[in-house]
């Protein structure tokens, strides 16, 4: 027991302990201190590799040029063209100081404002490891919702930079900010691209728990079945975010206590934060295997004063090294991987995914999987009509003065930022990358007019590059809104429609076009008459083209729209058809008026639709599907489509967690059923039948059955999302069958790799259930995908036409969530609630969205073939465009039908042209993808072979250089540099086969399942393709 001293006692201790450091100080002499930052490593202690870093979103809470030059701070202080200039200048004063740069859409705007002196010491800062980057591409793009080939796209953007301006090729992989993770960034944006190693720190909460436990936190990644072990990557996941430990952020203003060194003022406390270094390292090196950790110093939109983290860095790898238990260096993500390659330790291996994420036990982040629709929608229009007019680009000869691609490729990279196209931004900055968009897309329209013009002009005009024919497109065709379509024809014109197909066999689809006359007749271009339909446009169709016309350009649209013009066309490969739209004479051919039928719903009558093998079958009292039925491949289900909503959950007493932008919590579900009977309209004709339904008065579909296909197609308008009862709510759709599924499915990866979903399952670890509804949401990816369900006899397949959230919650149930209007924020950051609006004028509503998913059902193991095909044709629809002619004028003075290939070729159906470009040093890069993995199809999952020589039919190749899939390095190259980890159990796996060499006389590319092959390709002269 204790006892207080005397106060007057006290007062003496203390006055005489004040004197005597007061001594000291005095004595101690305040002086200039050179710290020791060599950098080594030290192999019988724990490393900390100190790695410098800012994260720097390329758009999220302000614009990117916001963010940029410092704009709009009242939202946040953020400045990256201050970021650069303080980190370039910190690095020049210290040779041992280091710093990583990712967002090169950031980079690129600083370096092209800088003197050719300041270029000079940036580079000697990269040549000698200073600054290195890494990523490289132009952004930190999101793993979810964008599709593998804009992935590609956009990190080939950034490299080709860096390697133009600094002849450096990047090492690492750093997604650090993505909200989960996909298996084609594992081994397509990682492996593929010559990448050593992958950094990230979202993970589930319960996978970090037992990844900690285990430490196995760092493992080697096989993210793809087809590739295995060739295309594998050793995988970093921070043990708590991507920011510093506690007590080590050293931003103005932030918390942290700095070192204080000079002992002539107060506060001196070098062994303590010494002894705080130390205390937080050996904590890190429990859960981390190998004597190495790594910090990562920094978070979003430091250093725009770097001295103050330089400063305190520099102080601390002096002092800690002195102290000696552990050592301290800058460093960089490269210079750890190579000392954890170099331990030659066994790693954890790790297969499928990181999807979905969850940071608590009630916030999946699941929601943004489909947050803003429309976007998703516009992203996914626009990748496939940059894919296009690349290879238009290509045929006709890149211009450097003429219009050109080159906007809408660098819209389309900032467009797949992790708070871009996930949907997780602020409404102005959405509205800032749709307006990139539409900048891009309107230069590449001219190019587009241009080369289709161009391809098809005989007269000598166009081959000096001057077509003089007019050609015209309809961005807005998606709201059926195309002035060339719509205007009347006089007397003597016809309207002349160019369909092009960018992908690499003939294919043969419908044509819906909208037109203000019943009296049309549609022909080829040797004047045959083809068979056409006139279908009504239902009221949604109506309303929206009505508001949204004039949402969009400012005016109603002229004139009344009374039809869609259907008509089947056929498209070579890599090449277009035109067909004529003219006046039906009065005893001549005409469209046929499509027959109209309402069901009553009195009678207990079957509605049978479709005109071909496939049938569906609808309930007239109902009005609802009961029955898919295709005649060819003797399937035979029950099936029906449905609606339901959840309600936003807003939060509770107990956690307050709310649904928002990023994460999905629903509340309760409620189904979606007519509010009164409305009775089936069908329409049928000789192209297509049409099933209109009209839920309520904020949901419709129409669902489609042509002639000559074997699916359903289902176009649905869901807004405005009533919201005026305070509730948010989340719009999906269902399918059921009576497959049973035991609780599997299968959902797409970036539309790349088909991955095994179990409901209320996880393979790496046992999953505690929260929410068994968003926890077992999962990414639908578009191209050639989405999600299927089978069962031992039967496969449902559902395609969707952009990014969706989807599940199977209960077996033979596929459920897809299309849209959602929300009145919370949900606490992530972006600090707004998903409550888009449109307005006209004074008036504005929820937003209105237009979409389209697609069914079939097939024996089992038949339906990767449709999912494959149909899945490339719906992310390349045919482009259309328009002119008019005269009489027979253009028809006779133009070349009606086109193909870039030998007439006699065509690609394998299970092959893709993903890339066919000239560069703008003049270098063509071809990219090819086979479409299926290893063992998915018993015919097309094979290896297969591409001749380049017709592909090329009129060029002479002269050289072809396999590359990277970047295409800043040579393949082989690669490989020979690309680091053998070493992987914890049994070695055996199946030999992986990958495409051989090519032949420089036989010029065959070889495929095998799932492989991308990127090749340079050199000619030994550019001439017009003709054919």
């Amino acid at each position: 027991m204790s006892r207080a001293l005397p106060s007057s006692r006290a007062m003496a201790i203390v006055m005489f302990l004040a004197i005597i450091s007061w001594a000291a100080i005095l004595s101690s002499e305040s002086k200039y201190i050179a710290y020791n930052t060599t950098q080594r490593i030290v192999p019988e202690k724990i490393n900390v590799h100190l790695v410098p870093h800012s994260h720097d979103d390329v758009g999220w809470l302000k614009t990117v040029d916001q963010y940029y030059v410092g704009a709009n701070n009242s939202i946040r202080g953020a400045c990256v063209q201050n970021v650069l200039d303080s980190v370039i200048s910190a690095l020049l004063d210290d040779k041992n100081r280091k710093f990583i740069y990712v967002e090169m859409a950031f980079f690129l705007r600083w370096w092209r404002q800088q003197s050719e002196a300041m270029k000079v010491k940036v580079m000697e800062l990269v040549n000698s490891g200073q600054l290195e980057f890494i990523n490289g591409a132009m952004c930190m793009h999101d793993e979810a919702t964008p599709h593998y080939i804009d992935l590609i796209d956009q990190t080939t953007l950034g490299h080709q930079f860096i390697k133009a301006e600094f002849g450096k090729v990047p090492r690492i992989g750093w997604q650090i900010d993505p909200f989960g993770h996909s298996a084609v960034q594992a081994y397509l944006l990682g492996a593929e691209l010559g990448f050593d190693s992958l950094f990230f720190a979202r993970i589930d909460y319960q996978d970090r728990a037992k990844r900690l436990n285990e430490k196995s936190l760092e493992i080697i990644w096989q993210g793809s079945k087809s590739l295995g072990s060739s295309s594998q990557i050793f995988t970093g996941i921070f043990p708590r975010h991507y920011d510093p430990p506690d007590g080590f952020t050293f931003e103005i203003n932030d918390v942290s206590p700095p070192i204080q060194d000079d002992t002539l003022l107060f506060d001196y406390n070098v062994q303590e934060r010494v002894n705080d270094f130390v205390a937080a390292a050996l904590a890190q090196a429990n859960v981390t295997r190998t004597n190495h950790i790594m910090w990562t110093m920094g978070t979003d939109f430091r250093y725009q004063y770097a001295n103050s983290w330089f400063r305190q860095m520099d102080k601390f790898i002096h002092y800690v090294n002195e102290d000696g238990r552990v050592n301290a260096l800058y460093s960089t993500p490269s210079i750890y991987t190579d000392a954890k390659y170099a331990a030659n330790e066994n790693w954890p291996r790790k297969t499928e995914d990181f999807f979905p994420y969850a940071d608590h036990p009630n916030a999946y982040w699941t929601g943004y999987f489909t947050s803003r629709p429309a976007f998703k929608g516009y992203v996914r229009m626009m990748s496939g009509y940059y894919l296009a007019a690349r290879q238009l680009e290509f045929f006709k000869g890149r211009s450097s003065s003429g219009p050109n691609t080159d906007a809408l490729a660098d819209a389309l990279a900032l467009a797949q930022h992790h708070d871009a196209v996930s949907g997780t931004e602020r409404q102005h900055v959405a509205a800032d990358y749709a307006k990139r968009l539409y900048m891009g897309y309107t230069e590449a329209e001219k190019l587009v007019s241009s080369s289709l013009a161009f391809l098809a002009d005989s007269r000598s005009s166009a081959r000096q590059g001057n077509p003089t024919t007019n050609i015209q497109q309809c961005p807005l065709l998606n709201i059926s809104f195309c002035p060339p379509s719509e205007a009347v024809l006089s007397d003597g014109k016809s309207l002349v429609v160019v369909v092009y197909n960018s992908l690499g066999w003939r294919r043969e689809e419908v044509i819906r076009i909208p037109v203000s006359s019943e009296k049309v007749f549609v022909q080829d271009s040797d004047g045959r008459e083809i068979e056409s339909q006139l279908l009504p446009l239902s009221n949604a169709t109506l309303s929206i083209r009505n508001y949204y016309v004039k949402a969009y350009i400012g005016k109603s649209p002229n004139g009344a729209l009374k039809y869609w013009l259907a008509f089947p066309a056929s498209v070579p490969p890599l090449g277009f058809s035109t067909y004529i739209v003219s006046i039906a004479k009065q005893t001549g051919p005409s469209s046929t008026i499509s027959m109209v039928y309402k069901s009553d719903g009195s009678t207990n009558n079957t509605i049978e639709v479709g005109q071909g093998s496939l049938k569906l079958l609808y309930s007239a009292d109902e009005g609802k599907l009961t029955n898919y039925v295709n005649s060819r491949n003797m399937v035979s289900a029950f099936a029906e489509q449905s609606y339901s909503y959840y309600s936003g959950n807003d939060g509770t007493d107990e956690d307050p967690q709310a649904s928002g932008a990023y994460v999905f919590r629903p509340n309760v579900t409620f189904p979606i059923k007519s509010e009164h009977l409305v009775p089936l309209t069908v329409i049928r004709g000789p192209v297509l039948d049409e099933v209109h339904q009209q839920l309520n008065p904020w949901i419709s579909q129409i669902t489609r059955v042509f002639k000559g296909k074997e699916h359903a197609e289902v176009e649905f308008s869901i807004g405005p999302i009533p919201a005026d009862d305070g509730i948010g709510k989340e719009i999906t759709t269902q399918i059921r069958t009576t497959l049973k599924t035991n609780k599997t499915f299968y959902t797409d990866s970036n539309g790349r790799d088909f991955i095994k979903r179990v409901r209320d399952f996880r393979t790496d670890w046992d999953l505690q259930v929260k929410q068994p509804v968003a926890g077992n949401y999962y990414p639908v990816y578009l191209i050639n995908l989405g999600i299927y369900v089978q069962d031992s006899n039967t496969e449902l397949s559902v395609l969707v036409d952009r990014s969706v959230g989807g599940t199977s919650l209960v077996d033979g149930q596929i459920e897809l969530m299309l849209h959602r209007r929300l009145l919370h924020d949900d606490s992530r950051g972006v600090g707004e609630a998903l409550n888009e609006t449109v307005c006209v004028l004074d008036k504005c509503e929820g937003l209105t969205i237009q979409g389209k998913f697609y069914l079939r059902i097939d024996q089992v193991g038949e339906g990767a073939k449709w999912r494959r095909t149909v899945g490339q044709e719906i992310y390349s629809p045919l482009l259309l465009a328009f002119t008019e002619q005269d009489g027979n004028n253009w028809i006779s003075s133009h070349v009606p039908t086109f193909s870039a290939i030998d007439p006699s070729y065509a690609l394998p159906n299970n092959i893709a042209v993903i890339t066919l470009q000239e560069l703008e040093n003049g270098k063509v890069l071809l990219r090819l993808a086979h479409l299926y993995e290893i063992g998915e199809d018993k015919d097309y999952s094979v290896m297969a072979s591409v001749e380049l020589k017709k592909l090329f039919p009129n060029k002479k190749i002269s050289k072809v250089t396999e590359m990277s899939l970047s295409a800043n390095q040579e393949r082989a190259e690669m490989e020979k540099k690309r680091l053998t980890w070493k992987v914890e159990g049994p070695a055996e796996e199946p030999k992986v086969v990958r495409g051989g060499p090519v032949d420089p006389a036989k010029l065959v590319v070889e495929l095998a399942p799932m492989e991308i092959r990127s090749f340079f390709i050199n000619f030994d002269y550019l001439q017009m393709f003709v054919s």
